[in-house]
């Protein structure tokens, strides 16, 4: 009963907060996602990161050993759905990108903060960069068949990675003023994307059902069995171990949705595996959180 009332205490936040945003579309109101969406992009999410990184008192070879984790968990997880594509004989630029890169933005790093706190957070912000410099490189190439290193290049994301790194293997830190400043921008960064993903849910229009939960089904038992074997293999202490396993098994991103929908995949096929698997993820992460937090 214990772990149970733990788990919604970490869930229920979450996924009321994409409620709020859902429920905002269907009544009819106003929400320009598009503007959100830059703001959270180009200013938010990119404070969170630099902050996250420049504050953490996590140890730095630790951090290290759950980058090269957090690599391998992508690169298995890109084996297993190009196998999975190749033997279904489905459209490798609409289905394997989404099958790689999970929401650790918008739902992975609030739920890795209130499942495991500051720490969590630590490792959720680096697994956020880990994800957002692969989706704009890998990702890229995978959709529109051609490289996204310049793209990469020009992601505020990206530099306040590659800046809060320095930061911390310097361990310099900004000065109180701008330190404060930076803090309450990023503090804007989860409620504003956990709104946005309900905003974003509520307005796609799901497409090839059947498929969808077989693929979300199959992203979601893949990610955990790699996560859990990863976390394993590599010695992780348990909040890394944790938010590892968490990260990799969080459903579809809603960017997949709008690279399908700009580089010309089928937009409807990904709006389907985004809307199934964040549908599936509200039954499954719960269970996944239950098993972390009782290891």
């Amino acid at each position: 009963m214990n772990l149970a009332l733990t788990v919604l205490e970490i869930t229920a936040p979450v996924f009321l907060l994409a409620g709020v945003g859902f429920a905002w579309v269907k009544l009819g109101f106003e929400y320009r996602i598009q503007f959100v969406t830059r703001l959270a992009m180009t200013l938010a999410v990119p404070a969170l990161i630099f902050t996250a990184l420049m504050k953490t008192e996590l140890d730095k070879s630790a951090l290290g050993v759950f980058v090269i984790a957090a690599i391998l968990g992508h690169v298995l997880l890109a084996l297993v759905g190009s196998v999975l594509i190749k033997t279904g004989r489905l459209n490798r630029q609409t289905y394997l990108a989404p099958f790689i890169f999970g929401n650790t933005g918008n739902l992975g790093i609030p739920l890795a903060l209130f499942a495991f706190g500051e720490a969590g957070l630590g490792y959720a912000v680096v697994m956020l960069a880990v994800s957002a410099v692969l989706s704009f490189t890998l990702g890229l190439s995978l959709v529109a068949g051609k490289g996204g290193g310049a793209k990469a290049l020009r992601e505020p994301m990206v530099w306040a990675t590659l800046l809060g790194a320095l930061f911390l293997w310097q361990d310099w830190q900004t000065p109180k003023f701008l330190t404060n400043a930076l803090d309450l921008i990023g503090q804007m960064a989860i409620p504003m994307m956990l709104i946005t993903l309900g905003v974003a849910i509520a307005r796609l229009t799901p497409g090839k059902t059947g498929l969808a939960v077989l693929l979300s089904l199959a992203k979601l038992i893949a990610s955990v069995a790699i996560g859990w074997g990863l976390g394993w293999a590599f010695g992780l202490d348990q909040i890394a171990f944790g938010v590892l396993v968490l990260q990799l098994a969080t459903p579809v991103a809603v960017t997949s949705y709008l690279l399908a929908e700009k580089f010309g995949a089928d937009a409807e096929a990904v709006a389907g595996l985004v809307v199934v698997s964040t549908l599936m993820a509200i039954a499954a992460l719960p269970l996944v959180l239950s098993l972390l937090i009782d290891l």
